[in-house]
């Protein structure tokens, strides 16, 4: 495994929250009941929509937060040491595509805001679609043993 020329804990924190976001972001769809995900004990929760829906959007601040404050460390002085590899571009361009989805999805949530339906399937299809492209990046990474988003120059 490489030494990440950034703090772990960063890394951690965004592993926690995608993992996090993933599992509440399927379960919002009805998967938990269908697949009797519910009846497993301790596990009901997975079924009640309204709050695996505020979870997701709880764990969306998390995410927008460990975003943030890379941005900000990579704007201060990281672009001057380190380098993105070509996974982690290719991941960087498909977090910042979730972000900008994950954003559109809570516009269209919003009280008093009508989208045409077809908008609505392109957003929520864009996004399933990232997060499954995000999880086949972070298996190809995996295998390929060079997870780092970035390293020194």
């Amino acid at each position: 495994m490489q030494v990440r020329p950034y703090s772990a804990w960063i890394s951690r924190l965004f592993i926690l929250a995608v993992a996090s976001l993933t599992l509440t972001g399927f379960m919002q769809m009805p998967l938990a009941k269908r697949y009797y995900v519910t009846m497993v004990p301790g596990l009901a929760w997975t079924g009640d929509f309204f709050l695996v829906h505020k979870l997701h959007y709880l764990l969306a601040t998390l995410l927008l937060f460990v975003v943030g404050l890379v941005v900000v460390n990579w704007i201060k002085g990281w672009n001057r040491q380190l380098s993105l590899t070509p996974l982690g571009m290719a991941r960087v361009g498909v977090v910042a595509g979730l972000v900008v989805s994950g954003g559109l999805r809570v516009y269209r949530n919003l009280p008093g805001v009508t989208l045409h339906p077809m908008a609505i399937l392109t957003i929520e299809w864009v996004h399933l679609v990232l997060v499954m492209v995000l999880g086949v990046l972070a298996l190809v990474a995996l295998l390929r043993n060079c997870s780092a988003y970035a390293v020194r120059k």
